[in-house]
């Protein structure tokens, strides 16, 4: 299964280091030295990482075979892409791969079916589940405790609270509310989607960012 890591950002020095916006919660393991990289587009990769480094908050690697600040520039904007056996599970019991949770059944706690789960969205605050309901609109639930309390991967459903107008059309993406018991308790789903046509896995985060638009790691160096 692929599994998107990290985007390439802009080159730092003159030497061939990247930036990276990292869309893993593994970068330890995804992007170590001597990890091979697949990339979109394919035409760029596969790329091996030689080191790695983390300088003012951002992530910087060397790349085999990039040498100068125009070969480092000439890859701005890649997608890395890892593959990553499925069976492989997060050590945490309350985190989990996108790729085990998309396609499951959202229900709500007396089994009345909300739709499926089309995708998991990795914001910096939080993830959301996209749930597409039967009639084929789309809901947002913010993946916390208080409402999504039970993930069931053998039975392929996820279990959700829903406060009153969170699942109806005209309140779809209601933020969470923050009760008189404190705060929501974030959940975690690991490896963030990609919109690069590879499979989903966030994150996977492998992810916490989607989209590919810009970040902070794309500042000048």
């Amino acid at each position: 299964m692929q599994l998107v890591v990290g985007r390439i950002g802009r080159a730092h020095g003159i030497k061939g280091q990247v930036t990276v916006e990292v869309r893993t919660d593994e970068p330890e393991l995804r992007l170590a030295p001597g990890a091979v990289l697949m990339t979109d587009p394919p035409s760029a990769g596969p790329l091996t990482i030689a080191d790695g480094r983390v300088h003012s908050g951002r992530l910087l690697l060397t790349i085999e075979g990039v040498n100068t600040r125009s070969g480092a520039e000439a890859l701005r904007n890649t997608l890395l892409i890892a593959e990553i056996d499925p069976e492989v599970l997060p050590e945490d019991p309350d985190e989990y791969y996108d790729h085990q949770l998309v396609g499951l059944d959202v229900v709500t706690v007396d089994g009345t079916l909300v739709g499926e789960l089309a995708e998991v969205v990795h914001l910096p605050s939080q993830d959301l589940f996209l749930v597409r309901r039967p009639d084929g609109r789309e809901v947002m639930i913010p993946f916390v405790e208080q409402i999504v309390p039970e993930i069931d991967l053998e039975n392929q459903r996820a279990v959700i609270t829903p406060p009153p107008g969170l699942i109806d059309p005209e309140n779809a993406e209601l933020a969470v509310d923050e009760s008189k018991d404190g705060p929501a308790k974030d959940r975690t789903a690991k490896d963030g989607p990609t919109k690069s046509g590879t499979a989903k896995d966030g994150p996977g985060k492998d992810a916490p960012v989607s989209g590919e638009g810009g970040s902070a790691e794309d500042a000048s160096s």
